[in-house]
């Protein structure tokens, strides 16, 4: 067949699904098909070649795909695949449609770009639906060579034996003379990570949430969360595999938009999945066909979408034209797209007057009850993340300069407001405890009406002289001072805070190391609410029990995050300090979820075993600390442009020029 150009015949449509083939020139490429392929239909057979992905197997071995081939013209030929046993297991997987693809230059692919608003209301896109999920054909990818200049460091070998898993333990345990615990550890990590990865059609989309052999009921821990991905994808990229990470952008690229709904309500366009799985379908002739089914959150408890993952999905891809040097993914028009979505969700008038986000308790890591409904300090460090990537990645023409504008105004205002108003030490503390209230003015001093009486006991003998941090919350009346450690690492490595608030964070936990850190990095809250507040907090939730789970539990995934963010501030041996504590237990307690106690020292209660965001967060530190100059790739210094457009400083002569007037000029577009 010739190559295909429809483009020309039909208008757009955003790509709320996928992307058919006629839509194909949409992506700004030409493609032309094998003739023999096109001829003859493609069947998996039990007896077909296996892309088999073992121990001694790189991802860049995987044949490329191209994303958003939903039918062949005509319904003449379609890709059927045998399921797999498990998603360590590589699919059957037939001869695949040969198709070339020539990438057009950068500037034809900024040519097609449009603005969002002029593809919303365009019918010409398909969106088909298969059963439970969407039929969603493989990926074409160029294939990412490895760069040892790219990516620093030779290949870790891998085991020889499965069955190593378990002596490695054995030799911990014992002390047996000659084993490298160090080295070890590492390759039972990397093997571990592997056998996690998932396939769809043959290639790696992700890695399970968790892949504990044992546990006969894995509810949604057999899915890939893209939360739970980043971790492991930036060990893979730091590996210098980067394959696996751009099929799952692309993919959940499709996925974003799914008119999936709860009680008869749609989430808003732009949504990404908080997690998706590979499905079979049953077809006819003893066939099935292998299908995405995403989760939007009406399966998740408590029905909540998650907010936090389109923000990860910006950061990651940021994260992956970094490292791997491929900035082509994020000039496509598609992707462009996606992020104008994602973008102009977060964005969205609405009643809230803060130009923080406003959510629902849920909607994050802390995924269940636990008081943080409002404007939660770890959606906030996300968002500002996001805006900063976007703001990077973003091609600007006339359909997108309002909304880089609209980006600015936001980190403007956002950082000023999250500097201001969420920092606490202990001057600022005596200043609240201090506090008149009822104040109704442009001038107020308690602009939010905090009653002093709310500062907590604990708090007052808790903060150390040196060092603060940014409280976990902040609405009309209320402040929640609770220590939350994913907002306030996340504020260091985005520079959300100032220079000087961002090393106060770093002495906060060095100075209340045994209450963040313990046995075990690190603390998701401190403290954790205990007693009649639990119970009316978390609704008597048997999981979030105090010093458990999401109340007050340590999460070693946590660690990579740590890391970075020590190294950004020229800390290295805390993060060692802590990569250290975590070697001594993570392999002999066999890589658990989370673990309990104010102190970390027991494995959770509920906690799945060999959680692999456990795995690849502690991959990821060590590749960190093996070479800060890639980590460096990650984080954000301080962007003096926002300082010059804020609205007001954060000196005291400053805030008495913050008015109505002010913000408004500085915050709406």
């Amino acid at each position: 067949m010739n190559a295909i150009n429809i483009l020309s015949k039909s208008t757009m449509k955003l790509p709320s699904r996928v992307l058919s083939l006629r839509n194909a020139s949409f992506l700004g490429l030409r493609y032309s098909f094998n003739p023999p392929c096109c001829e003859e239909k493609l069947t998996c057979k039990s007896k077909a070649i296996l892309l088999i992905f073992n121990q001694n197997s790189q991802f860049h071995a995987y044949p490329s795909r191209f994303l958003g081939f939903q039918r062949i013209l005509n319904n003449t030929q379609r890709l059927y695949c045998l399921p797999s046993s498990g998603f360590a297991q590589p699919r059957a997987v037939s001869r695949p449609y040969r198709v070339s693809v020539e990438a057009r230059v950068a500037s034809r692919v900024r040519d097609l770009s449009t603005s969002v608003e002029t593809r919303v209301n365009d019918k010409n896109f398909e969106r088909i639906f298969v059963q439970d999920g969407i039929n969603v054909k493989p990926l074409v990818v160029e294939r990412i060579d490895k760069d040892e200049s790219i990516v620093g460091g030779d290949q870790v070998p891998l085991t020889e034996d499965e069955n190593n898993v378990n002596n490695i333990r054995v030799g911990l345990e014992e002390g047996k003379a000659g084993i490298s615990v160090e080295i070890d550890i590492e390759k039972e990590a990397w093997n571990l990570l592997r056998g996690a990865v998932v396939t769809y059609c043959g290639t790696p989309v992700g890695t399970v949430a968790a892949n504990d052999p044992a546990d006969k009921l894995p509810l949604n821990y057999d899915q890939v969360f893209i939360r739970d991905f980043v971790p492991s994808a930036l060990a893979f990229l730091l590996k210098g595999e980067g394959e696996i990470v751009k099929n799952f952008l692309l993919h959940t690229l499709q996925l974003q938009s799914w008119e999936k709904t709860v009680d008869c309500y749609s989430p808003g366009q732009g949504l990404m999945p908080a997690s998706f799985k590979v499905r079979t379908v049953p077809l006819d002739d003893n066939k099935f066909e292998e299908v995405l089914d995403p989760d939007f959150g009406e399966s998740a408890i408590g029905r909540v979408a998650p907010v936090d993952s389109g923000l990860w999905w910006i950061i990651l891809l940021r994260a992956y034209g970094k490292i791997t040097g491929d900035y082509a993914l994020q000039e496509r028009v598609d992707v462009q797209t996606g992020i104008k979505l994602i973008l102009n969700l977060c964005l969205a008038d609405g009643f809230d007057m803060f130009p923080s986000l406003l959510v629902t308790d849920g909607s994050c890591m802390i995924d269940r009850r636990m008081g943080i409904h409002g404007h939660p300090l770890e959606i906030q460090a996300l968002f500002y993340a996001a805006l900063r990537c976007s703001r990077e990645m973003l091609t600007v023409n006339d359909g997108s300069k309002n909304l880089v504008r609209a980006i600015n105004n936001r980190l403007s205002a956002l950082s000023f407001h999250i500097r201001e108003y969420y920092w606490v030490d202990m001057k600022k503390i005596n200043e609240i405890y201090r506090y008149k209230t009822e104040e109704y003015s442009l001038d107020a001093i308690n602009k939010f009406n905090i009653y002093p009486e709310q500062i907590p006991s604990w708090l007052m003998d808790w903060i150390p002289g040196e060092g603060g941090y940014l409280l976990g919350n902040l609405q009309p009346a209320h402040m929640d001072f609770r220590f939350f450690t994913l907002g306030n690492l996340w504020s260091v490595v985005s520079s959300l805070g100032t220079p000087k608030q961002n090393e106060a964070i770093l002495n906060l936990i060095e100075a209340k190391w045994d209450d963040i850190v313990g046995q075990m990095p690190l603390k998701i809250c401190y403290p954790a609410v205990e007693n009649e507040e639990w119970r009316i907090i978390t609704g008597c939730d048997p999981k979030n029990t105090p010093w458990s789970y999401h109340n007050g539990g340590s999460w070693p995934t946590l660690l990579w995050q740590f890391t970075l963010a020590c190294i950004k501030m020229g800390r290295l041996e805390l993060a060692q300090k802590a990569v250290s504590l975590a070697e001594k237990r993570l392999a002999i307690d066999r890589w658990p979820e989370y673990y309990d106690t104010r102190a970390g020292k027991f494995i959770g209660k509920q906690s799945r075993l060999y959680q692999t965001w456990t795995i690849a967060g502690f991959l990821t530190s060590r590749l960190m600390l093996e070479n800060p100059e890639m980590a460096s790739l990650l984080f954000w210094e301080e962007d003096y442009e926002l300082l010059e457009i804020c609205v007001c400083a954060l000196s005291k002569s400053g805030r008495k020029k913050c008015s109505r007037g002010a913000a408004k000029s500085q915050i709406l577009v």
